[in-house]
Order: C-alpha cells, then sequence, then structure tokens
C-alpha cells in the first residue's frame, strides 16, 4: 500500500499534462482521457518495473524510481500513441519528455529535499 500514494500522485500529474496540453492547443479539454490513457498505461507499467528492480528498500519517492516511471511512461505512452493511430509528433515528443520528467521527477526532487532539511534541522536541534 505505500505505492499507492505515489502512483495516484503521478496519474493525477498525467492527467494535468494532457488537459493542459489539450487546452493550449485550443482542443476540447474535457477530451484529455484520450490524451491521458496511453501514458496512464505506460505509467503503471513504470510503477510495476520500478518496482521490480534490484535494491532495498524500495521507496515510489526516491528519485531513482521516479526515472523509471518517467522513461518507461514516456516512452511507453508514445508507443501506445503510434501503435493506436494516434501521432507522436518530434515537438510532442520533446515538451511531454520535459513536462512529465518535471512532474514525475519534479515532486520527488523538492520531497528529498524538503526530508535533507528537515534531517539537518532535527540534528542542528539535539545537544552535541
Amino acid at each position: 500500500m505505500r505505492y499507492l500514494p505515489a502512483l495516484i500522485l503521478d496519474a493525477v500529474l498525467v492527467l494535468i499534462f494532457a488537459a493542459v496540453g489539450r487546452a493550449s492547443h485550443s482542443e476540447d479539454p474535457a477530451g484529455f482521457l484520450l490524451t491521458a490513457w496511453p501514458f496512464l498505461v505506460a505509467l503503471l507499467v513504470g510503477h510495476a518495473l520500478a518496482a521490480l528492480l534490484p535494491g532495498r528498500p524500495r521507496r515510489p519517492w526516491s528519485l531513482a524510481w521516479g526515472a523509471v516511471v518517467w522513461i518507461v511512461t514516456v516512452a511507453g505512452g508514445m508507443l501506445l500513441r503510434v501503435v493506436s493511430g494516434d501521432t507522436a509528433e518530434a515537438p510532442f515528443i520533446i515538451v511531454a519528455t520535459l513536462t512529465l520528467g518535471v512532474f514525475l521527477v519534479g515532486w520527488r526532487a523538492l520531497t528529498a529535499l524538503l526530508r535533507r532539511r528537515r534531517i539537518e534541522a532535527s540534528e542542528a536541534d539535539q545537544p552535541a
């Protein structure tokens, strides 16, 4: 169950990516699921692959986990788009890669930074 919060947050971020992308092209934002579904499927695969990687402890909020999820989500999402008859033009690939990288790795980097600061602050408060 410790994987579920990260998966849900990642899925919400993928949905935001799709909705904003459609809106930025003056497309009906209500159809964002048409854009999002390949990336959501790939996101699930990415989480499954990250969970299978060797190494302990496995933390879905870690940067390494996020990198695996990001790469699989972009590559798998693009592949599913093409296989299903949609397009994957170079500008879309670039924007999706950068945006999903910021989203899927970014919150993990922020979490790591906040955790590190909290640890440093608690160590500074302890008497020597």
